[in-house]
C-alpha cells in the first residue's frame, strides 16, 4: 500500500506570529505619574532594548518612562516591538501574545508592555542545557561546517515526532515530550545550529496549504533552506532519514513553499557545490561524497534508472551488504508498473516493505524509497 506522503504537511502549522501584537485600542493623554524608580529613555533604539533585555530574561511585565515627543510614540512603540522580536528568532517565536500602553504629556510618557510566553525562563533555561549536552553526543571537534549542520539535521528528524495533536509548539516541550508541530522542529533545529556555530533563520510561509515554519542555514557563506519537518517519515516504523528538504535554494524550496516576507536570498545549488568540493578532495572528501548518495544526486546518473522487479532486486541487496534497512533509486516506468516489481523483494530475506514515491525533479521518473524490517 502506498504511503500517503502528504498526511502530515496538510497538517503543519504555526501559530505564533499570528498571535503577535494586541495592541490597545485607546491612547490618552493624562497626567504623569512619578516616575523617578523607573528606566528612563528616550528613542526608539532605546526602547527597543529595554523590550528585548526584558523578554530575554522572560519577564512578563515591562514598565519604563520615556523623555521625549509622544506624538509618534504608538509607531515608535511598535517599531521597537518589532525590532525586539526579529532581532532574536528563539524568542520571537515562543512569545504567543503582548500588548503595550502609556500614559502622560506631550513631552513624557510611562510605557507598560505585558508580554505572555510559550516558554518560561526555567522552560527556555532546559533547552540551553539540554542542546548543550545534545551538541557534546552530536558533534566533534574535528566536524566541518557541513557535518555540522548534517547532525543537527539527523538528530532532529530522528528524535521528534510530529504532534499530529497539533498543541506542542516549542522546542521545550519537543525535549520533554519527543512531540512538536512545525514551530517546535524549527526551534530546535535553530538552537541546535546556533549551538554547533552554524548562523540560522527561522522562516515563517505555507506549504501544503497550511501555515508552516523551516530554517535557513548560512554555510560556506551561502544561504539554504532547511525543513526538518518535512524531511521526518510520516510514520515511525519507516527506517532512515528524508532528505528532500535538505539544503535547497529558493527556487527548489518555492515548488511546495511559500513565503512572503523578505528573508536572504537562496539561490546556490548544493549539488553543484558538493560535487566541487568532491573535485577539491582532501579528507573530507568521502564524507561528501556519501552526503551526494544520501542526498540522492547519484540518481542522476543515466546507469542509476531502475525499470524492472531485476532492478530493485539488485539495489536492496546491496543495501542489505551494508547492513541498511532503507534505499532511495530511481525508477522508470508506470505507478503500477513498479508495485508489481516491489512485490518480487519478498523473495530476499526482508519483511515489512513499504515505500514513498515522488517526481524525481527534472525527468519523467520516480524518485522511490523502500523501507523493510528483516525476517
Amino acid at each position: 500500500m502506498r504511503l500517503n506522503v502528504h498526511k502530515r504537511w496538510l497538517t503543519a502549522g504555526i501559530i505564533g506570529v499570528i498571535l503577535f501584537g494586541s495592541i490597545p485600542s485607546k491612547w490618552g493623554v493624562v497626567e504623569v505619574y512619578a516616575t523617578a524608580d523607573i528606566a528612563s529613555v528616550s528613542s526608539s533604539e532605546q526602547i527597543q532594548s529595554k523590550i528585548a533585555e526584558g523578554m530575554a530574561m522572560r519577564q512578563t511585565s515591562l514598565s519604563f518612562k520615556y523623555k521625549g515627543s509622544t506624538k509618534n510614540l504608538e509607531t515608535m512603540l511598535k517599531d521597537a516591538m518589532n525590532g525586539a522580536l526579529d532581532s532574536d528568532p528563539y524568542t520571537k517565536y515562543i512569545v504567543d501574545r503582548y500588548a503595550y500602553s502609556w500614559r502622560g504629556t506631550t513631552g513624557a510618557a510611562k510605557i507598560t508592555i505585558n508580554i505572555v510566553y510559550r516558554e518560561t525562563a526555567e522552560q527556555s533555561a532546559y533547552v540551553n542545557e539540554r542542546v548543550q549536552a545534545i551538541l557534546k553526543e552530536i558533534i566533534k571537534p574535528s566536524m566541518n561546517d557541513h557535518q555540522r549542520v548534517k547532525a543537527v539535521h539527523d538528530y532532529v528528524v530522528i528524535n521528534l515526532k510530529y504532534d499530529e495533536d497539533l498543541k506542542i509548539y516549542t522546542a521545550y516541550e519537543g525535549l520533554r515530550t519527543g512531540e512538536a508541530v512545525c514551530q517546535g522542529y524549527a526551534l530546535l533545529t535553530y538552537k541546535l545550529l546556533q549551538g554547533a556555530g552554524i548562523e540560522n533563520l527561522i522562516i515563517e510561509g505555507n506549504a501544503g496549504g497550511q501555515a508552516h515554519a523551516w530554517n535557513l542555514v548560512l554555510l560556506d557563506k551561502k544561504w539554504y533552506h532547511i525543513d526538518t519537518t518535512w524531511d521526518d517519515p510520516i510514520q515511525d516504523s519507516l527506517s532512515g532519514i528524508r532528505y528532500s528538504y535538505y539544503l535547497k535554494n529558493d527556487e527548489e524550496m518555492r515548488r511546495d513553499h511559500i513565503w512572503t516576507k523578505k528573508y536572504p536570498s537562496a539561490t546556490s545549488s548544493y549539488k553543484e557545490n558538493l560535487q566541487s568540493l568532491i573535485k577539491k578532495g582532501g579528507k573530507v572528501t568521502a564524507f561528501y561524497q556519501a552526503m551526494e548518495d544520501e542526498l540522492g544526486y547519484n540518481l542522476y546518473d543515466a546507469t542509476a534508472v531502475v525499470t524492472n522487479s531485476t532492478g530493485l532486486q539488485s539495489k536492496v541487496k546491496q543495501g542489505l551488504k551494508k547492513n541498511k534497512l532503507t534505499v532511495t533509486l530511481r525508477y522508470s516506468g508506470l505507478e503500477k508498473s513498479l508495485l508489481e516489481d516491489l512485490g518480487s523483494l519478498y523473495e530476499l530475506n526482508i519483511k515489512n516493505i513499504s515505500y514513498l514515491t515522488e517526481p524525481l525533479e527534472e525527468t519523467e521518473d520516480w524518485r522511490v524509497e523502500i523501507h523493510w524490517e528483516m525476517k
